[in-house]
Formats: C-alpha cells, sequence, structure tokens
C-alpha cells in the first residue's frame, strides 16, 4: 500500500502528493484526522469534480457523498456551466489529461472567472514542467498522482475547503467591516460637510455599476473611492467648495487648492492598511484621459479607477446644478480628451433609476430611509443640512431631528421615494 506524501513545488505554496511504501495502519490513521467543516459550511462549501472518464467520476461521488457535497461534471465545458448555473463551489478538482479542454486550460479559466473556488489537479504526469504551467497558468493549490487513494484525496479537499473559508471570510471582513466603517464615515463626514461628502454617496452606485459592466475584480475598493473621493476636501473653504459645486470660475489661490485636494485625500487615506489602491485612485482621479499615457507605471486598476471617478464626479456636478440626464452626457461627450470613451458609453447606458418612483413632499417625522431628497434641505436660519440629490440615511434623520428642535427646519421637503 502507498501513502502521498508532499514535495514543494518551485511556487512554494503548492504540493505535488508522491507515493512511499507505508502501512495499511497508517492509511487508517490519517483518515481519521481528515478535517471537518462546521455542519453549517458543509453544503455551502460544494465540491466539483471534473474528469472525462465516468467511472472515475461515479466512483469519487460514492466515496465521498457522506462527507462533501460533490458535483460532477464530463467535461471542462460542461464544469464551467456547472460553475455558471450551480455556483459557488468551495473546491474544483480537475484532471489534467481530458480532450478539447485539459485540466491546465479549465482551471486558468477558473481562475479568471471564479477567483475564490480553489483548485486542485489530478494528473498522472506530475513533472516538473507540467507543475510549473499548472502553477502560473491556474494557480494550482494542490497536485495529486493518479491513482489517489480516497483517503489522501479527502485531505486534499478538506484542506482546500478551509482555504476557500479563509479566503471568502477576508472577503467578508472587507464587505462587513472596512466598507461598512467607511459607509458609516462618509455619513457623518456628510452631516458636516454635506457640499462635498454627499457627492461620494451618490456617487456610489454608479461607479460600482460601471465597475460591474467591466467586470472588475475587487469592486469593493472602487466603491469606497467613490465614498472617500472627496476626503480631502476638509481642508478647503465652505466658500470655495460652494464655488465649484455651482460650477463658478476660482480665483488662482482657489483653484491650486482644489487640485490639491486628491493628494491630501490619498495621504490620508494610504495610512489605512488594504486601502492603498483605494489612496492611488483617489490621488489621480482630477487626471484628464489623455494624461494617463504619461502614466505608464499605474496599475490598470488605479489608471481605471482614477478614470472612473473623475467621470462620475464631473456627471454627478453637472446633475446637481440642475442639468438632465441627456444633456450633461452630451456635455461629457463633447469633451473627448477629458475622459475614457469606453467609460463614456458605459455611463450612457446604464439605468440606475428605477421607474416605480414617486415624488412627494414629507415632514421630517415622515422620512425614511433610502428616500433621496429632490430639494436642498435647509435649516431656518439658512444652513445647508443636505444637498438635493442625497440619499436619506438614519445617521442624516437623527441629525435633521435635532435641527428640527433646536434650529428649525424648512418643511415640507419634496423627496423621492418608491412606490
Amino acid at each position: 500500500m502507498t501513502q502521498r506524501t508532499e514535495n514543494l513545488t518551485p511556487s512554494g505554496n503548492n504540493t505535488i502528493l508522491t507515493e512511499e511504501p507505508v502501512r495499511d495502519s497508517s492509511i487508517v490513521f490519517i483518515s481519521s484526522r481528515i478535517p471537518t467543516a462546521p455542519k453549517e459550511a458543509r453544503m455551502t462549501d460544494k465540491v466539483l469534480f471534473v474528469d472525462d472518464e465516468e467511472n472515475i467520476l461515479h466512483s469519487i461521488k460514492r466515496d465521498l457523498r457522506k462527507r462533501f457535497t460533490i458535483h460532477t461534471a464530463g467535461s471542462g465545458a460542461e464544469a464551467l456551466d456547472i460553475l455558471k448555473k450551480e455556483g459557488p463551489f468551495a473546491v474544483i478538482v480537475a484532471d489534467m489529461r481530458m480532450p478539447l479542454m485539459d485540466g491546465i486550460q479549465l482551471l486558468g479559466s477558473v481562475k479568471d472567472q471564479y477567483p475564490e473556488t480553489v483548485r486542485l489537479m489530478l494528473t498522472g504526469n506530475a513533472d516538473q514542467e507540467t507543475a510549473i504551467e499548472a502553477v502560473n497558468k491556474g494557480q494550482i493549490f494542490r497536485f495529486l498522482n493518479k491513482p489517489c487513494p480516497i483517503s489522501t484525496l479527502a485531505i486534499s479537499i478538506a484542506l482546500a475547503q478551509r482555504q476557500y473559508r479563509l479566503i471568502t471570510a477576508e472577503k467578508e471582513l472587507l464587505d462587513k467591516t472596512l466598507k461598512g466603517s467607511i459607509t458609516v464615515l462618509s455619513e457623518i463626514l456628510s452631516l458636516a460637510s454635506p457640499i462635498a461628502f454627499s457627492s461620494g454617496l451618490r456617487m456610489k452606485p454608479v461607479v460600482v455599476a460601471i465597475a460591474e459592466k467591466l467586470q472588475l475584480l475587487n469592486i469593493w475598493q472602487f466603491e469606497i473611492a467613490a465614498l472617500m473621493s472627496q476626503i480631502g476636501c476638509i481642508t478647503l473653504p465652505p466658500e470655495t467648495l460652494n464655488k465649484v459645486y455651482a460650477g463658478q470660475k476660482l480665483e488662482a489661490q482657489e483653484e491650486a487648492m482644489y487640485r490639491d485636494h486628491p493628494h491630501v485625500g490619498s495621504k490620508l487615506l494610504e495610512k489605512i492598511p488594504r486601502m492603498e489602491t483605494v489612496a492611488a485612485i483617489i490621488a489621480h482621479q482630477l487626471l484628464p484621459y489623455a494624461s494617463f499615457a504619461e502614466y505608464k507605471d499605474l496599475k490598470e486598476e488605479v489608471c481605471l479607477g482614477a478614470q472612473i471617478l473623475k467621470l462620475c464626479t464631473d456627471f454627478d456636478s453637472l446633475l446637481h446644478r440642475g442639468s438632465p440626464r441627456s444633456a450633461a452626457l452630451h456635455n461629457l461627450q463633447n469633451r473627448t480628451a477629458e475622459y475614457n470613451p469606453l467609460l463614456l458609453n458605459i455611463l450612457a447606458e446604464i439605468k440606475l433609476i428605477p421607474g416605480s418612483e414617486q415624488l412627494v413632499s414629507a415632514y421630517i417625522r415622515d422620512l425614511s430611509v433610502g428616500m433621496i431628497a429632490e430639494q436642498d434641505i435647509m435649516a431656518l436660519n439658512g444652513v445647508l443640512i443636505a444637498p438635493k440629490g442625497q440619499e436619506i440615511t438614519w445617521s442624516l434623520i437623527k441629525g435633521l431631528k435635532n435641527f428640527s428642535q433646536q434650529v428649525g427646519i424648512k418643511e415640507p421637503i419634496l423627496v423621492k421615494t418608491r412606490k
């Protein structure tokens, strides 16, 4: 009897399992130590086996069905179809030798389309050249030699599931903790400086829609960049901000201060772990599209992110000043050197406003989260509380109630609400 032992490939993080003689009892011992997933994770941590030999798929499903949720595919094309229709999958195990699409090609496609799915390869040809190609194209988590004992296979799948849970846990941390914290910070700042920071809240869904249309990875970075795009404006005098958003001409000193706000915002954010890309996007947000040819060292995601921010910021400013959507788009399309033409086309296509909305006049007590202000919300003493277009959030409602009790709010307020 044989057991597979691990030898590091040149990548350092991936392993090839090879054969060494062992006693029968050692297989039982290894099997008894297979890591197990929590009960709630077992149904979501699905495993997809891909092999063109049907008898092997039947054998694997029979032997592992009590430990894992197993799906099978007889070809690379079928596997991609299953991933699209029945995903997400925690693990995919693919045979190296298959007709039309081999294991390296399949796992390379999986890496591009479903990067969180952990990839394993079954191969009878574990030579160094195959290993290097698989690591480079598919970033394989582990190699398994055929024929592979069920105990070894089960251990490898369990470890791959654990890796998947680590990856998804990190994503959840980013989605629910970092992004949530930034959203709260943005809402608070919008109360302190409503003109500057409310634009980030309005821009966010447009930025996300463009990023999704481009199928960009790590969309959370573009979302946070939108929310924090104006954070450097905290250094600007209110009078200067008012002139910027009213479209008035700035004095030379005011223009210099405004042009510096992306640098200030970038410096504030780059000190936060995992925010380096976001900080770089914000730093370059005022550059016209034609200027990016001079920045050859910038990462593509930074260039695209900055171009998206510039487009969405200027589009939001035009809408905020009262331009109809069609007129705003026409204005941007006439400035060919300023904006990425691909992004302009996407912006023209996306429709974010549902048709089932209505305008209502509401008092402070009637406001609810999700409504959109259709006029500037002003205090009785003339202070701007929230500009037209800002989404009504829980924190804004609390602030409006406080202002209403202490100073007074001009009511009723025209808001947009879903039917």
